[in-house]
């Protein structure tokens, strides 16, 4: 029987959110359903959703199409119909505590002030479910940081934001095909060192 993995990435849908920050998880969903040649899209539990296969695995790559603080919904919904258990999710985000161009596994936690995650965990129930918290660091002086996420890049961390994410889908891979603690051991940490 295939075991099946749910990867998630958390963002905002609409043209004009597509390059920002708070999108970056949208991003790593869009690198692994590229490098992985993913085919087919549908919209279902108000996500937009594809699958692949990898190594004997079925990957099943959704990007909620909620807006951010009500990922929730459509995380639960997945994992409903998916049948999938929590500890065969993966959620990825974008997490102002952490700076740009790192990495950050955990099999828990709390939102961290991250609406999405704040959302999916409450409607999951449990904040028992392996997340993938990617750095884009603090708005700078006094910007408010609901301006800062839905920034753009920068050009200094443009040039890096594709090994970035190519990082992040190694990372989940690492996940789906040797658990959690190999993902935590090989990626947390600075893309750069």
């Amino acid at each position: 029987m295939t075991t099946s993995y749910l990867l998630i990435g958390l963002g905002n849908p609409g043209r004009e959110y597509k390059d920002t920050r708070h999108n970056i998880g949208f991003m790593m969903i869009d690198v692994l359903a590229e490098r992985l040649g993913a085919r087919g899209m549908k919209l279902q539990s108000k996500a937009i959703v594809t699958s692949a296969m990898h190594e004997e695995r079925k990957l099943i790559l959704a990007k909620p199409q909620t807006y951010m603080n009500l990922s929730g919904h459509s995380v639960q919904g997945l994992l409903h119909f998916y049948k999938i258990p929590h500890s065969h999710l993966l959620v990825a985000h974008d997490d102002m505590d952490i700076p740009f161009g790192t990495l950050r596994i955990r099999p828990t936690g709390g939102p961290g002030g991250q609406r999405g995650m704040a959302s999916t965990i409450e409607l999951l129930g449990t904040k028992d479910f392996p997340r993938l918290r990617l750095g884009i660091g603090r708005p700078p002086g006094r910007m408010n940081p609901k301006d800062y996420v839905l920034q753009n890049f920068s050009k200094d961390e443009l040039k890096i934001l594709p090994e970035v994410l190519s990082r992040a889908a190694d990372a989940a891979l690492e996940f789906v095909m040797n658990g959690l603690n190999a993902a935590m051991n090989k990626y947390n940490g600075d893309i750069r060192e």
